[in-house]
């Protein structure tokens, strides 16, 4: 098995230096939030990191809906083809 194709991801030592990319990138936008000038429309804009916990809210709240609106719209697992298994099941003919 010493020709087993690795993939990017495999070697931790990558998966470490994408996670720590990502820590230094929200460092840099954290403190670029003390330099720009932001032109706001509500009050409550002006709280540090304002826009990171709205966008985490926003997301967080898009699984959690989508997982209660998925009890609402969830279809057995022979939705479409049940009814062609019940007539081969009686002996029917179905026709494709």
């Amino acid at each position: 098995m010493a020709d087993k194709k690795q993939y990017l991801f495999d070697n931790p030592r990558n998966v470490k230096l994408v996670l720590y990319s990502l820590y230094i990138s929200c460092g840099i936008l954290l403190l670029l939030d003390f330099i720009l000038h932001r032109h706001i429309s509500h009050s409550w804009e002006r709280l540090l990191g304002f826009y990171s916990i709205y966008g985490f809210i926003g997301c967080v709240s898009i699984v959690f809906g989508s997982k209660w609106l998925r009890t609402l719209v969830k279809r057995d697992e022979d939705y479409y083809d049940s009814d062609e298994l019940k007539k081969e099941k009686e002996g029917e003919h179905v026709d494709e």
